[in-house]
């Protein structure tokens, strides 16, 4: 994984429904999101869910997960970025498919945008 003074925030898509990660998922996303040790979540049981599926590097229960959805205030984006900004990566998930178009990912990008923290988009299923 990327390592400088900051992080990256990896968009990470993720398989809609019953879909095999194989059949959807490039090979390159796959093997970052099992390296990756942070994430940040809409939903945790469906993150670990799909995360124990492509079997990441740590075992599941081992990795940090922070939520963020339609329930999150805008003053707790902040301390998600924490990790980012102690130079380790994040990958954000969301349960569309492709984070930060229709969800609240959206304004976590911005934030870190606004922080100068490199923001890489994934290829994969997007829900629109």
């Amino acid at each position: 994984m990327h390592r400088s003074t900051t992080g990256t925030l990896y968009l990470l898509p993720v398989t809609l429904g019953s879909s095999d990660h194989e059949a959807v998922l490039p090979m390159e996303v796959v093997n970052i999101a099992r390296n990756l040790e942070y994430f940040v979540v809409e939903d945790e049981r469906s993150a670990r869910r799909f995360l124990s599926k492509i079997k990441t590097t740590k075992p599941v229960r081992e990795l940090s997960m922070r939520t963020l959805n339609e329930h999150t205030q805008d003053k707790e984006l902040p301390d998600l970025l924490v990790p980012l900004l102690n130079g380790h990566d994040i990958g954000l998930m969301s349960e569309a498919g492709c984070p930060g178009i229709a969800d609240p990912g959206a304004q976590l990008v911005a934030l870190a945008h606004s922080k100068h923290i490199q923001v890489k988009p994934l290829v994969g299923p997007s829900s629109i």
